[in-house]
């Protein structure tokens, strides 16, 4: 009996502990390159999540009153909230959606704007300089092709190694975010998005961020 007494604590112990790690794995994140890493978690401040990323809310139309979070170009271009800043700028779907062409359907539209351009049939760089020389103020670039295996990531986009190079800011938009807005606007027939860029996060709780509820938690 004298043993049996001097073990339980020892046991209750172990379990304690184990019932502690057990707790702490559920608390941190499985992976934090996902698109949907906007957890909550009360260790954890917002500007650990949000890193170098930049954030902007749309303000109209009202079915796409959410805030949106960018992954801005590597390596090429000039940046949100010094090169562009808006508090009701506006994005502009560009036609062609490719943007590999300087020549845009709807360029004047684009001109002192943002360019939602779609990923593919060029370079990075090569649509930004486009945009660029239609005019526009900023690029955002999404992938729209939902059988992508890209479709659900963010993309790191960087130089494509030509002397080229653009002042305009150019970021990435999960594609998601990207036909949902693009697919909006054709069906509410409005040309562009008003927007408010660059949002500061810094002070907001990651629970509170009005992320769109399509994307998983």
């Amino acid at each position: 009996m004298l043993r049996l007494r001097k073990l339980v604590p020892s046991a209750i112990l172990k379990l304690n502990i184990y019932t502690i790690c057990c707790w702490l794995c559920l608390l941190v994140p499985s992976s934090w390159s996902s698109a949907n890493n906007l957890h909550t978690y009360d260790a954890i401040r917002t500007h650990d999540i949000i890193a170098g990323d930049v954030f902007f809310e749309i303000l109209d139309p009202p079915e796409l009153e959410y805030t949106y979070r960018l992954r801005p170009a590597k390596d090429f271009g000039g940046s949100f909230g010094t090169s562009y800043k808006a508090s009701r700028g506006k994005l502009v779907p560009a036609v062609p959606a490719d943007a590999c062409s300087a020549e845009f359907v709807n360029g004047e539209e684009l001109v002192g704007n943002i360019a939602l351009v779609e990923r593919g049939e060029c370079s990075f760089l090569t649509k930004a300089v486009n945009v660029e020389a239609a005019g526009g103020a900023a690029v955002i670039i999404t992938e729209l092709d939902t059988d992508s295996d890209d479709y659900d990531y963010y993309i790191e986009m960087v130089h494509d190694n030509t002397d080229r190079d653009t002042d305009i800011p150019a970021a990435f938009l999960l594609g998601k975010n990207g036909l949902i807005i693009r697919k909006t606007l054709i069906k509410l027939k409005q040309p562009y998005a008003v927007v408010n860029i660059p949002v500061n996060l810094t002070f907001v709780q990651p629970h509170e961020i009005n992320q769109p509820p399509w994307l998983q938690w």
